[in-house]
């Protein structure tokens, strides 16, 4: 199988639960006709550069995803036919998709400097203790 990345623009008036259930029903089509969705990522809705379908603002969609070529005919002719659905495009990925490494929280590491920032100052203080009893 092949990787792909799929980009579409849903109608401005398609928001929140609705928006979601589009986005599911799409991953759904791609699940049932044999591709792995390696990843969702709803960038928000956005201007567009000029006017399709009478509307200048959408909601952009980008999925990523592993499939044989009869499931991306299915996916485009279902994007077709939806409503919904004001553009799309669908491109073959030629290096294939590779995931991004795992990210740590920064909150967990601000923690872990703090944490040691604490023990250097306890470690400073007893010194500074010892220091001084021995004086």
């Amino acid at each position: 199988m092949r990787t792909y990345e799929a980009i579409f623009i849903v109608h401005p008036d398609v928001v929140g639960d609705d928006l979601t259930a589009v986005i599911d029903k799409y991953k759904q089509i791609l699940v049932d006709e044999g591709a792995s969705v390696l990843k969702v990522d709803n960038w928000g809705t956005r201007t567009l550069a000029y006017m399709v379908k009478k509307q200048t603002q959408g909601c952009y969609v980008m999925v990523i995803f592993d499939a044989p070529a009869p499931a991306i005919a299915e996916f485009e002719r279902r994007m077709r036919i939806d409503e919904s659905i004001i553009k799309f495009q669908t491109v073959m990925l030629e290096g294939g998709y590779d995931a991004p490494a795992e990210v740590a929280e920064p909150a967990a590491e601000e923690a872990e400097v703090s944490k040691e920032a604490e023990a250097s100052k306890e470690a400073e203080a007893s010194e500074e203790a010892e220091a001084s009893k021995e004086a």
